[in-house]
């Protein structure tokens, strides 16, 4: 039999890849990472921080100037 790489999940551990075996196959193996899996830092954590800066336009009212681009 050859070598199967598989991912833990939810308790789970999926194949990454096709495993020729009939279903409900019971098997025993020793898990044995290969790499450290890091979980990635949100993205989001970045895209909230420039949304949470303010913009100094130096304009008080900007409202009253919302039609100057108006013909």
């Amino acid at each position: 039999m050859k070598t199967i790489h598989a991912v833990y999940e939810s308790g789970v551990f999926r194949p990454l890849e096709t495993v020729e075996l009939p279903e409900r196959t019971e098997v025993e193996f020793e898990p044995r990472p290969i790499a450290k899996t890091e979980i990635p830092p949100n993205g989001l954590d970045g895209i909230y921080a420039i949304l949470g800066e303010r913009f100094q336009s130096g304009e008080h009212d900007v409202a009253a100037r919302h039609n100057e681009h108006q013909p």
